[in-house]
């Protein structure tokens, strides 16, 4: 397969997004409608993306045009940042196309941060990997304050691209260290040279430092988290369903590529420091959670814990390691798993905000009798955030921790059990709200879902108990991805 053969998702998403922008440039104003063909047009070219990503699962590993790995853990993320999106613009088209008139604007910008992610998940060089995440970073900066009329929209959007820029600067400044100490732009090259060189720690260590602030950002890790609330709750809810798990899986995937290839000579040395962050991550966001009253607010700093808890994989990683748990299969599989259920969990949040105008807890009181079903994924969804068994979070859980564990981190198996059980209190008493509110609390007709919304919840909820439930395709995969990344980097 040649060199434009193998970057076909990127090269579809980009002839994509220019199509969908040049059939809004030569709109007329007679013509502007729903905004229903804009999202069609989207999702195809999303399904067409991904079917190109499909078939490059079995491909050897190989190098596009010098900068860009097309491998399994490559096309690992690809598929699960393609599957995402195509399920929240199936889903939220509907709402974004009743708020906003520029609906061309809109749907072609989701196409090329589309791109970002994929380009971003293969990259092997600084550079491509700096421009990927600034790409990533701008588009979400726009979409994020889309809705120009609302206060709360454009301050998601104003306060996004503030804490990035920062974030941004901080990453390039570790990214020009590295390159400046190894004389290299190539992740692989700057590994064989810190393992050929030795005595640059006092270099190597602040610069990977510097470079996970930019990281952490994109992660939402503690203390670079402080964007992510209020973007969340102020962004369009479809918009918040992608940020909170195609955008943060790409920040793993990054980081991933970065400390394994490049950086696997230090990692006694950057291991204990993403041990520590994990901890402080989860412990915050889910300490916050439990103030929460808003339940996107509460979604936005589980997210936050949920992020700590994936890290906790790569703070574990050893190649070779027993039982099948090397840490980073962990992620992968926690990542995946937590696709499913993170867009569900949104995607209920947007139907109650569209049918009730509220995203408090007391919306949902006796939402088991207003719509059964709606009610039930939503506990599927909430149960799976907890850890709770025969859901695909506690599959992701499951090997986090036993990567830890593995690598006798008991601390912070222990840390993170203690923090489990905090999260499972603020998840359960959204559950306790939904199937057991007095009448007097429980107000409100009962709620019809649409069609399209109702579809990918179905999708979301089969997906979280399948990967629960009968998890060896998955494992497998997720395997395969971490083993060809290993084989690199140790």
């Amino acid at each position: 397969m040649n060199g434009f053969g193998l970057i076909a998702p990127e090269l579809i998403l980009l002839f994509g997004g220019l199509v969908v922008f040049l059939l809004n440039v030569f709109e007329s104003d007679e013509e502007q409608g729903s905004g229903n063909g804009y999202v069609a047009i989207t999702v195809l070219w999303l399904l067409a993306a991904l079917v190109a990503a499909y078939f490059q699962i079995d491909l050897e590993p190989q190098v596009a045009f010098t900068m860009m790995d097309i491998d399994a853990f490559a096309t690992f993320f690809k598929i699960t940042i393609l599957v995402g999106m195509s399920l929240v613009a199936i889903s939220g088209g509907a709402y974004m196309n009743k708020r906003t008139a520029h609906t061309g604007e809109f749907w072609s910008m989701y196409l090329f941060v589309t791109l970002a992610m994929c380009i971003a998940a293969s990259a092997n060089n600084l550079v491509l990997l700096y421009i990927a995440i600034e790409f990533l970073s701008i588009t979400s900066y726009i979409l994020a304050g889309f809705l120009r009329d609302d206060p709360r929209s454009a301050e998601a959007g104003l306060k996004y691209f503030l804490f990035g820029s920062v974030a941004s600067a901080v990453m390039l400044y570790g990214i020009s260290l590295l390159y400046g100490v190894t004389g290299t732009l190539d992740l692989r090259e700057i590994g064989v040279v810190l393992a050929e060189v030795e005595g640059l720690s006092g270099v190597v260590v602040p610069a990977a430092l510097l470079a996970l602030v930019g990281f952490g950002f994109k992660m939402s890790l503690a203390p670079f988290y402080q964007w992510a609330p209020d973007t969340y709750d102020g962004a369009p809810t479809p918009v918040t369903a992608y940020l909170s798990t195609a955008s943060k899986a790409i920040g793993f995937a990054v980081t991933v590529r970065v400390f394994v290839v490049a950086l696997s000579t230090y990692i006694v040395d950057w291991a204990p420091l993403l041990a520590g962050l994990s901890m402080l991550t989860m412990t915050m966001g889910n300490l916050i959670a439990l103030r929460q009253t808003s339940v996107k607010r509460l979604l936005a700093y589980s997210s936050v814990a949920q992020a700590g808890y994936i890290l906790m994989g790569l703070a574990a990683v050893a190649a070779g390691a027993q039982s099948g748990m090397d840490g980073l299969n962990g992620v992968l599989i926690y990542l995946f798993a937590y696709l499913f259920t993170n867009v569900g969990a949104f995607l209920v949040v947007m139907v109650i905000e569209e049918k009730v105008g509220s995203t408090d807890i007391s919306a949902y009181a006796g939402l088991s009798s207003r719509a059964p079903a709606l009610a039930f994924m939503f506990m599927i969804f909430l149960l799976s955030l907890a850890g709770i068994p025969a859901t695909g979070g506690f599959l992701g859980k499951f090997y986090v921790f036993g990567a830890a564990i593995q690598r006798q981190y008991f601390w912070l198996a222990g840390v993170a059990l203690i923090n489990a059980g905090v999260a499972a209190f603020y998840y359960v008493n959204i559950i306790r709200v939904m199937f057991f509110a007095s009448e007097e609390e429980t107000t409100g007709a009962p709620l019809t879902v649409p069609i399209a919304m109702s579809s990918v919840l179905v999708i979301c909820t089969i997906f979280t108990l399948w990967i629960g439930l009968y998890p060896p395709n998955f494992i497998d995969w997720a395997n395969t991805a971490a083993q060809q990344l290993l084989a690199i980097g140790f």
